[in-house]
């Protein structure tokens, strides 16, 4: 699940963090790095849970008319169509997930608010209503309904947004606002691989797996060398970059755009079997996401006189991807 990008985007927070901090040690910041991994796959698994926690709001929205028509000695017919949503009752089955929200400690009571929320705008939405009034509705459509949910709903839902930020500090992680809509994506796609069960199934279809943490096993080696090797050079990669300020006194640099510089030339003069291109475009996307609004262009220009130096004296091993 965790892609390349997003170990980048976790060494430079990691590194914004440790040197900001008196009591810094290499192994702290490993510590650091590793638990904001897990909390991104934390993350996944609260929204893959979210599922549940709606179709249980669902169950007891069902409950209540019922009681109230008894009271009142009315005919009420439930459609259950929606808390029967065969995706929806996998995920409740799936061991895999039980096992990390019980493991993660997820739990969506400071989170009610989105929950009620959600289902209230899934109820009003086009969508919902077309899925209760079809006469039949398959496997597919139940897994497309959530899909649905999950891309136009729920990113869109301000209740949702805030419930994350206070679940931050309820369970003690971090990122989950920031990177909600990112992590959504990868539920959809875990949706998308889902397969409905028939009787005879192997295990596999019966219980099926949720994305890993990483997407690929050499991600997380290549997160902490990256935050080891960034630690390691800083000094010698600051004189670097000081030596090529020019105009621009060394304590006036931006502290982010410092440390996007320090872990862009890490990755650059000790990873030279990734393209030289794909780095230094992924240090500019994490400027413009997390430092200034023109930080991308000084961050390039600076990089680009210090890697024609390196280049110059034969010590840039990247090669230009053409």
């Amino acid at each position: 699940m965790i892609n390349r990008t997003m170990v980048r985007t976790r060494v430079v927070q990691t590194l914004f963090a440790y040197y900001q901090d008196e009591d810094r040690t290499p192994s702290a910041a490993n510590k650091a790095l590793l638990k904001s991994f897990s909390d991104t796959y934390a993350l996944y698994i609260a929204l893959m849970d979210f599922v549940n926690e709606v179709n249980l709001y669902a169950e007891q929205q069902m409950e209540q008319a019922a009681q109230r028509a008894k009271a009142t000695h009315t005919v009420y017919t439930p459609n259950r169509r929606f808390v029967d949503n065969r995706l929806a009752a996998q995920l409740y089955n799936n061991r895999m997930l039980r096992r990390f929200t019980d493991e993660y400690g997820i739990r969506w009571d400071s989170g009610q608010d989105a929950v009620q929320s959600v289902y209230k705008a899934i109820v009003d939405s086009n969508l919902y209503k077309t899925y209760m009034r079809q006469d039949e509705v398959s496997y597919d459509d139940d897994r497309r309904l959530w899909r649905k949910i999950f891309t136009d709903i729920i990113p869109a839902n301000e209740d949702m947004q805030s419930a994350l930020e206070e679940m931050e500090v309820v369970l003690d992680h971090n990122h989950w606002a920031t990177d909600f809509e990112v992590v959504a994506s990868y539920v959809v796609k875990t949706i998308k691989r889902f397969r409905e069960e028939q009787p005879g199934d192997t295990p596999y279809l019966a219980d099926q797996p949720l994305l890993p943490m990483f997407d690929k096993e050499e991600e997380l080696q290549f997160g902490q060398e990256l935050l080891q090797k960034t630690i390691a050079n800083q000094k010698g990669y600051e004189q670097l970059i000081n030596s090529h300020l020019h105009n621009w006194e060394a304590d006036r640099v931006a502290y982010m755009d410092r440390i996007i510089m320090l872990t862009a030339l890490t990755e650059v003069l000790n990873f030279p079997e990734i393209a030289l291109e794909i780095s230094l475009n992924e240090y500019l996307e994490i400027a413009k996401e997390y430092s200034g609004e023109k930080s991308h262009i000084f961050i390039n220009g600076i990089l680009d006189q210090v890697l024609k130096e390196e280049k110059d004296n034969n010590l840039l091993l990247k090669q230009i991807r053409q």
